[in-house]
């Protein structure tokens, strides 16, 4: 028969084994309420539990159709977007030949020359990319903002337009027809699991085909659940224009003088 002593170590370390779970669980539920990703999900047995197999299936449905699906037209009309597109033929076609997304097809190219102001400070464009869904959610009030502050700032903003089957560099070709100073491109990402909004805005400095990645700036991951539009649009002002006085962009923009230590 167990001692007094015994029962007494016994409840005393099943107390504190329980503390510790509970702290773990603690600290896992505030992992959890700081991230979007799926932690802590659980399983039943070697698989998913219901709750999570039904979430992931209905995000994957909402990525594809984000894929899938096109810009309204009356959006793109409603914010008075010259339309462009790119020498792509159907969705299957963007994705596999990204070539294709980066050069206008020949009747937009005829387009963007008589329709489009010609060597502007900035030429503003629309992208769907990746993500239709990210430009219906972000560009009406990221354009609205980037519009006025750039016209506080004095810059000419060239003929904004949207790009169907668009890829980041088709900025190139665009600034380069137009000889714009600079380019700024807002495209539809990839989806993730968690958000099919995500928009990210590229820009460039003295656009012409076939600049590496290196020479063109990024600000991303703009939707509601990460850097807002409104403060996005004024973040990108700017950085055009630091870009148009310092004639530069990418890596070229800015001085790296950290000092990494081991």
């Amino acid at each position: 028969m167990a001692s007094d002593s015994n029962r007494t170590h016994d409840a005393d370390s099943t107390g504190e084994s329980e503390q510790v779970d509970d702290r773990r669980d603690e600290t896992l539920q505030r992992i959890v309420d700081r991230t979007p990703t799926r932690l802590g999900v659980g399983r039943a047995g070697p698989r998913p539990t219901t709750a999570s197999l039904l979430e992931f299936r209905a995000d994957h449905g909402l990525a594809r159709d984000a894929v899938h699906s096109r810009v309204d037209e009356g959006l793109v009309d409603d914010l008075e977007l010259v339309t462009l597109r790119t020498r792509v033929a159907d969705t299957n076609q963007y994705l596999a030949r990204p070539d294709l997304g980066r050069e206008l097809a020949d009747e937009s190219l005829e387009t963007l020359r008589t329709e489009c102001e010609h060597a502007p400070d900035v030429q503003l464009i629309v992208s769907d990319g990746l993500s239709s869904t990210a430009v219906e959610a972000n560009v009406p009030e990221l354009l609205a903002v980037l519009r006025d502050g750039l016209a506080d700032r004095g810059i000419d903003v060239g003929t904004p337009v949207f790009v169907e089957y668009g890829r980041v560099d088709v900025m190139d070709a665009i600034g380069e027809e137009l000889e714009a100073d600079c380019c700024l491109n807002l495209v539809g990402e990839r989806p993730g699991l968690r958000t099919a909004e995500s928009l990210s805005a590229y820009l460039v400095y003295g656009p012409e085909r076939g600049l590496p990645t290196a020479k063109k700036s990024v600000i991303s991951n703009i939707h509601d659940g990460g850097l807002p539009p409104v403060e996005a649009g004024a973040e990108l002002v700017d950085l055009v224009a630091e870009m148009l006085e310092r004639e530069a962009s990418g890596i070229d923009l800015r001085d790296d003088d950290r000092e990494f230590t081991t």
